[in-house]
């Protein structure tokens, strides 16, 4: 298999990663395809970097001693309009490179960007499970002064509340729900009974004293009541 089949490979693999991560609901099966995520994401920036590399060889023997090396982009800002989705990269002097160094790829629900010898560095980054669909055809980049705009097209005018779809499913689990007709009780023993679960064994024994006291204090005053 050539380099760029083994790209093309790893690019498949990196985008059914990201479907499952948005599609775990565990911590630790998101923490493991993470894991996998990250370990991907390094394979293939370095196949990349040895295409590349690999290039510039065949038509340069001599700038084989000038291997570059690769980084990730990870600081950016995005905001919206109701047709685009702009994201923001900070690079220096990019605007001073050639245009054909700064590659960005679009897909449905991702986009990828790779900066090419760049103050003798490549720069890349990958967003894959964008929120919503883009439309391929119609995004695109601009190259302004130290800076590379990403403009990915909406397919509606819906608006966006974060970048992809697995910030969106974080944000919902750190949200509380509140059930305006559940019993106020039934809320507390849950939260007991998760403390009770995780706590150790004194506050085990702790919780079960609180329990016993306050079953013996409930029986007490239905006896009063009887009599």
């Amino acid at each position: 298999m050539d380099l760029t089949e083994q790209i093309k490979q790893l690019e498949a693999d990196l985008q059914e990663l990201g479907s499952l991560l948005e599609k775990a609901e565990r911590k630790r099966v998101q923490d493991l395809l993470k894991q996998e995520q990250k370990k991907v994401e390094k394979e293939l920036a370095a196949k990349r970097q040895q295409k590349e590399q690999q290039a510039r060889k065949e038509a340069d023997p001599s700038v084989a001693t000038k291997a570059a090396y690769t980084v990730k982009i990870t600081s950016y800002a995005w905001d919206q309009s109701d047709k685009f989705v702009k994201i923001y990269l900070a690079l220096k002097d990019v605007h001073k490179i050639s245009a054909e160094n700064v590659e960005v790829k679009f897909t449905e629900r991702s986009f990828s960007v790779l900066v090419k010898d760049l103050d003798g560095k490549n720069h890349e980054m990958t967003v894959l499970n964008l929120l919503y669909p883009i439309s391929e055809k119609e995004s695109y980049k601009k190259i302004k002064t130290d800076m590379v705009l990403v403009m990915c097209k909406k397919q509606s005018t819906k608006k966006w509340d974060c970048l992809t779809a697995v910030e969106k499913q974080s944000k919902e689990k750190e949200k509380p729900s509140f059930d305006e007709n559940a019993d106020p009780s039934e809320g507390l023993m849950n939260v007991l009974k998760k403390i009770y679960a995780e706590g150790d064994d004194e506050m085990k024994r702790t919780i079960n004293k609180a329990w016993t006291e306050s079953q013996e204090k409930k029986l007490r005053g239905e006896d009063m009541m009887d009599f």
